[in-house]
């Protein structure tokens, strides 16, 4: 923890050989994972050209072959339109699950997105956030963070804490905010090992 730093920054990175006022314009997150509450307050930040766009992550099997992979071409498309419209922080979205859609993994979208704006030449123009029911484990997270995420909400993770929490199956009678955070607190430690098993330091 002395060498290894879990601080993310969201936004456009410009260009990294200048140095000028809007560069400043990133938004500072102490730690990767956020809670329900924090990424609300992202998905509606409008301050100094930081703006968040959300796109679902989707997809109607019904829709038979292919369906998936038509669903990740759109993505990437509205992930490029959301940048040409001044967006500086896309959600990637598997919320609103029924009967009729399925979500791409998570992984997969994250890194279908953050290819497909390298070779567009509009990844520094934006941050990737994860919203997700997907990562419960440390690998989950480190594996995101890895493939290029900024920031993650793992909602039915942090959900399903807060339901033991109020049914009181949890071992101590610690209330539903305290366990989201000792349940991130865990995540935090753990990804830290992760990147420092892998010699990566500040």
């Amino acid at each position: 923890e002395l060498v290894t730093s879990l601080e993310m920054w969201l936004g456009s990175e410009r260009n990294l050989l200048d140095e000028t006022s809007q560069h400043c314009h990133q938004l500072k997150l102490p730690h990767p994972v956020l809670t329900d509450e924090e990424l609300e307050r992202i998905r509606r930040i409008d301050v100094g050209g930081l703006k968040a766009s959300t796109i679902s992550t989707l997809f109607r099997p019904a829709d038979g072959p292919g369906s998936m992979e038509k669903a990740l071409d759109r993505v990437c498309q509205e992930a490029a339109q959301a940048i040409n419209k001044g967006n500086a922080i896309i959600i990637l979205s598997d919320r609103g699950l029924d009967a009729d859609h399925a979500p791409i993994p998570s992984l997969l979208s994250t890194s279908a997105v953050h290819h497909f704006l390298i070779r567009e030449g509009l990844r520094m123009k934006v941050g990737l956030v994860v919203e997700s029911g997907e990562p419960r484990e440390v690998m989950h997270f480190a594996a995101l963070v890895g493939y290029g995420a900024g920031a993650i909400n793992p909602y039915l993770a942090l959900e399903s804490i807060r339901h033991l929490a109020e049914s009181d199956v949890l071992s101590t009678s610690m209330g539903c905010e305290e366990a989201e955070e000792h349940y991130i607190k865990a995540i935090h430690k753990g990804v830290v090992k992760v990147a420092s098993k892998m010699g990566i330091s500040t």
